[in-house]
């Protein structure tokens, strides 16, 4: 373990106890460093946050660990919270994804992953500012597969009406709460009848009984892509299945930068995990490269989590602060070299510290 992860994993001896425990797990590749700046940032904008770290992924098998790890799982059952950098998942070989093996073990149904522009990176379209909800525990993409006879498997598609009401419900709740007008959902349920049809019928079931004030549409996934591509501001939430919205999230991601500048969220009843959308990235890992913004403004995002959920007033003006402070350090031009910018991970981090103080 370096220097620095030394120091955050002692950090819940060492603090007050006026503050909100969460974990963190910093990850593989460029997770480490990322995390270890944002652990800089946080502490200089003295945010009520004290850390206890588990390890998940490569990090946890090179222990000789399970890759996801039963005291991973259980510091986050017990603190409710958590921040997780990038871990790295096989392609077509290997032990399963992290990701998808935390949502399902802490049923952390809705993903959210909020997209807008930021000062300082010019891209093609102004004014983007979309939310994409996503179910989280069902679909293509919770790989249920099976290996019928030599090469013949099957991929199961799962949808059920709990899920699927539940994941509406989320979305309207969100949209609601942050003051959104629209939800788009989206579907294929021209052709998946069942299970696009029931994921569909349920967003429309809770439009119509429980937040009528919302307006809602309906697209097929295939032409809701042409039109974001074509004009991503007419669209205000994006509500989808697992598989879809994990697409559709990468591709609004495009319209503003890339998964660098992309936070996200897994939140269940009562649980939340806080991760930057991007991989491992481990060819650039150690070299000082890597953005850690879209992992600050993830902490960010667990910041405005605790402020509603603990009603802790601190948490909220930590994170309009830092915000504010990484906001004006883009537009400053302090980026890093995946954003059109010359500044290392650890000089991205100061920049954002020094408009803290300044």
């Amino acid at each position: 373990m370096s220097r620095r992860g030394t120091r955050v994993a002692t950090l819940s001896t060492t603090m007050s106890s006026n503050t909100h425990t969460a974990v963190l797990i910093r990850g593989d590749g460029i997770g480490p460093e990322v995390a270890d700046a944002v652990v800089d940032v946080l502490k200089a904008a003295e945010a009520p946050v004290e850390w206890v770290e588990r390890k998940a992924g490569v990090s946890a098998l090179a222990d000789g660990d399970a890759v996801l790890p039963e005291s991973t799982i259980e510091a986050i059952q017990e603190h409710h919270v958590a921040l997780k950098g990038p871990c790295g998942t096989p392609v077509g070989k290997g032990f399963t994804s992290v990701n998808v093996g935390l949502r399902k073990r802490l049923n952390l149904y809705g993903a959210v992953r909020p997209v807008r522009n930021l000062a300082g990176i010019p891209t093609r379209f102004d004014d983007v500012d979309l939310v994409i909800v996503r179910e989280n525990t069902e679909g293509l993409y919770s790989g249920v597969e099976n290996e019928v006879t030599p090469g013949v498997v099957t991929s199961t598609k799962v949808a059920t009406e709990a899920a699927c009401t539940r994941i509406a419900r989320f979305a309207f709740r969100y949209a609601n709460r942050k003051g959104r007008e629209k939800i788009t959902v989206l579907h294929k349920a021209n052709i998946m009848k069942l299970t696009d049809g029931l994921f569909l019928r349920c967003a429309e079931a809770i439009h119509k009984d429980e937040y009528p004030n919302i307006a809602l549409e309906s697209l097929i996934i295939d032409a809701a892509c042409m039109r974001i591509v074509q004009d991503p501001t007419r669209f205000d939430v994006l509500l989808c299945e697992n598989l879809y919205g994990d697409i559709v999230s990468d591709l609004c991601a495009g319209l503003v930068g890339g998964l660098g500048v992309v936070p996200g969220a897994n939140i269940g009843d009562d649980m939340a995990v806080f991760e930057a959308v991007h991989g491992s990235a481990p060819d650039i890992a150690g070299k000082n490269f890597a953005n850690p913004l879209a992992l600050l403004m993830s902490a960010v995002m667990m910041l405005n989590h605790l402020a509603e959920t603990r009603g802790d007033k601190r948490c909220g003006d930590a994170a309009v602060r830092i915000k504010t402070a990484y906001d004006q350090a883009l537009a400053d031009g302090c980026k890093t070299r995946d954003i059109g910018g010359e500044l290392g991970t650890d000089a991205f981090a100061a920049a954002v510290i020094e408009r803290l103080n300044g």
